[in-house]
């Protein structure tokens, strides 16, 4: 069985975007199965792309990028 393509992106994020990561895969982790950063930013983006396409949180979503409170170092 072919191994699926994965696309690769890099972004740069805050000291306290890193420790949101950080501590958000080990609140997800297990004994038996330990989750890595790059899984939580996948599973972000699968739950923000299916909340948007149900219509919710759009407006909250839309204010949060507005006001800068994502911590857009870019």
């Amino acid at each position: 069985m072919p191994k699926k393509e994965r696309k690769r992106l890099q972004v740069v994020i805050s000291d306290e975007q890193d420790a949101l990561l950080t501590r958000t895969a080990y609140e997800l982790s297990s004994p038996e199965r330990l989750i890595s950063k790059s899984e939580v930013v996948r599973l972000a983006i699968e739950k923000i792309a299916r909340e948007l396409g149900e219509g919710a949180h759009l407006e909250e979503y839309r204010a949060i990028l507005e006001s800068g409170d994502i911590g857009d170092d870019a």
